[in-house]
Order: structure tokens, then C-alpha cells, then sequence
């Protein structure tokens, strides 16, 4: 499994850590797990296995429809594992057609992604497709540009706000529908030089051990028809 290669510095020092293997991730037969070869958009960094996964819903060719990305859990605590959000670096406005997120952010979206934009309090909007990324006008942070207006009310910082690539077609789980999970560790890479990762993720029969999910929720759970049992899970 590959190894994280960031540069931790240029002087003598120890960064303790292990590397991720998809066999402690299963308790069953990892061969008898029914998998798909799968590719995963660029920008989301490092993704370690057992991530569960959402697919690019976006209509349009340009983005990455149909690419791989993380599933954002349904709930806004501020400390549940959430790599497929952009975070807001300042408040929306009421009817603004844009929004700030910071640079590396910047590069999990593409020109043609439908985006959503979504706070702990705030109803989920659909903002449509994204027709501009501007990364050259501030050296701090990103500007995203989308077809919607926001429907009136702000979305703060305060409240967690965040954007994300629209991978659902409804919002029932804020537009985020889990369809598997990562079979092993992979880079999808950060900022300006990402490309993106390919990979294999799990769709059924199974069992995992639970610990190793890395962002499944209730509500992952049941778009991937998985139970739970003590400390594993199982999918169908």
C-alpha cells in the first residue's frame, strides 16, 4: 500500500506512523468481496482505505462526472472525517453566485462540477455547475463561481459551511449517497499537482471491521445496504 510522501522538513526527525493494509480492513474472505475498478477524482489528498465513497453526479462532461470521490457524513459536529468538503474561508452572501475556499480546496472542484453548498442549520441548496475557478486574483484563498444564486440566506463559517461536489440525486442526505468503500490507500494528490488516483472499492459481501471505516454514518450505511454487528460491518 503506498505510503504518505509528504516532506515533513529539511532536519533530522522521526515521523511515527504505519503503513495502511486492506487486509486488516476485512474480517472475512478479502477475494470472496465483490469489488469494481474505479477512478478517483483529483484534490482530495491522501484517502486511506476503508473511506467510503460517493460518485460525481454532475451533468455535465467537462467536470469529473462519474469519478470517484469521499462521502461527507450527514452530520456537522466540526471533528467527523469530512475530506470530500471545501470549507467556506468566509461567509456566503444572501444571493451571491460565488463563494471563497481555500487554495488547495479549490482543487477538488473542476469547471462543470455541480456543487452544493451546505451548514449545520441552513437548507442544502443546489448551486448548478461551477463555470469559473479564479486562483490567480488572491494569493490566500480561491474564488468558485457557479450558475445559482444562493436562495437568500447566508451560509457562515460559524455553522461549518461548506461546499461539495454534488454526488446525489436528491438531498436527502445532502446530496451525498454513498456507493462503496476504498479497498486500499491511495493519493489522489493536493493542490495544483493533483491527478487524481485509481483504485478498487468494495460493493458487497463482506465483512469489515468498523473500526477501519473512515467517514460511514448511519445513513452510508443504508445506501450501501450494510448492518452492523458488535464491532464489524457487513454488506450484503
Amino acid at each position: 500500500m503506498p505510503m504518505n510522501t509528504v516532506n515533513y522538513g529539511d532536519t533530522p526527525h522521526i515521523v511515527r506512523g504505519s503503513q495502511k493494509d486492506y487486509r486488516f480492513l476485512f474480517y472475512s474472505n478479502e477475494e470472496a468481496a465483490l469489488t469494481v475498478p474505479i477512478t478517483l477524482q483529483s484534490g482530495y489528498g491522501l484517502l486511506e482505505v476503508g473511506t467510503v465513497l460517493s460518485k460525481n453526479m454532475s451533468n455535465l462532461t467537462t467536470g469529473g462526472k462519474d469519478q470517484m470521490l469521499p462521502y461527507n457524513p450527514t452530520s456537522f459536529t466540526g471533528a467527523e472525517d469530512h475530506p470530500g468538503r471545501a470549507y467556506l474561508v468566509t461567509d456566503s452572501g444572501t444571493t451571491d453566485k460565488y463563494v471563497y475556499v481555500s487554495m488547495d480546496d479549490s482543487y477538488k472542484f473542476k469547471i462543470g462540477d455541480d456543487i452544493i453548498i451546505n451548514d449545520n442549520t441552513t437548507t442544502v441548496e443546489d448551486l448548478g455547475a461551477i463555470t469559473a475557478i479564479d486562483r490567480t486574483s488572491e494569493n490566500h484563498r480561491a474564488k468558485i463561481t457557479f450558475t445559482a444564486a444562493i436562495g437568500g440566506t447566508a451560509f457562515t463559517t460559524a455553522r461549518y459551511a461548506y461546499v461539495c461536489v454534488q454526488a446525489a440525486s436528491a438531498n436527502s442526505n445532502n446530496y451525498s449517497d454513498a456507493v462503496g468503500i476504498l479497498m486500499k490507500t491511495v493519493d489522489t494528490g493536493t493542490g495544483v499537482n493533483a491527478k487524481g488516483a485509481n483504485a478498487e472499492m468494495i460493493i458487497g459481501n463482506c465483512v469489515l471491521r468498523s473500526g477501519m471505516l473512515i467517514n460511514s454514518d448511519a445513513a452510508a450505511r443504508t445506501d450501501i445496504s450494510a448492518s452492523t454487528f458488535g464491532s464489524f460491518t457487513y454488506i450484503r
